[in-house]
């Protein structure tokens, strides 16, 4: 398995190879993350829980999630890499964050935002 150091690389020398660093601003980078996520949610609209699970255990279209899913690792690892942001350092980070926004105590078996917990606070007060 290759390390995120070593896929970095290699997504680098591509690109660099292809004289592509003039097209990947953040600007740019920010839309391809942002289109290759709403081609992997395409896949998923007016799927029912039934359709998704099927989906699941059919080989080619795991294959066809996966690889929008590639696609958008390559545009956060590419815009991490032409920018320096150490992903590794900033997931540790914002997971420390998470902790303290989601306590096991008041997020367990929620899918309430954060934010929601304040207003209920309010709510209770």
């Amino acid at each position: 398995m290759d390390s995120l150091t070593s896929i970095t690389r290699k997504i680098q020398n591509f690109c660099e190879a292809r004289d592509w660093d003039k097209y990947h601003s953040p600007k740019d980078l920010a839309i391809g993350i942002s289109t290759e996520a709403n081609e992997l949610l395409d896949l998923f609209r007016f799927k029912t829980m039934e359709d998704m699970d099927k989906m699941m255990s059919d080989e080619a279209k795991r294959r066809l999630i996966s690889d929008e899913l590639a696609d958008v690792f390559y545009f956060l690892i590419r815009f991490a890499q032409m920018y320096k942001f150490d992903l590794l350092a900033s997931l540790e980070e914002k997971m420390v964050t998470n902790e303290k926004r989601y306590s096991i105590e008041r997020s367990r078996g929620s899918n309430v935002k954060y934010d929601q917990f304040l207003n209920e606070d309010k709510d209770e007060a």
